[in-house]
């Protein structure tokens, strides 16, 4: 199983839970789970071309994806994911 921490904003659609379970093999088949299971997550994440929208930063085992391999970067079994997002500043 992997661990999907979740925003606050996000929180309504996983019906308030912090924290979800999920399967997957990379990071853009977890959104693809998540979003069966919590419809409208993938909406808020990616944009309409499917590319991660640009205020929403992911970390596997607290490394950035951007930094991996995006939204190809593989999850295995124990791994943690963060959904962060991009706090405006000014």
């Amino acid at each position: 199983m992997i661990k999907v921490r979740i925003p606050t904003p996000l929180r309504p659609l996983t019906k308030g839970q912090g924290e979800v379970e999920t399967t997957a093999g990379s990071v853009v088949e977890m959104i693809e789970t998540l979003n069966s299971s919590h419809p409208g997550i993938k909406d808020r994440l990616c944009d309409e071309t499917g590319e991660l929208r640009r205020f929403v930063n992911i970390y596997v085992n607290e490394e950035d994806i951007r930094f991996l391999k995006g939204k190809e970067t593989s999850l295995k079994d124990g791994d943690e994911v963060s959904i962060v997002p991009a706090i405006a500043g000014g």
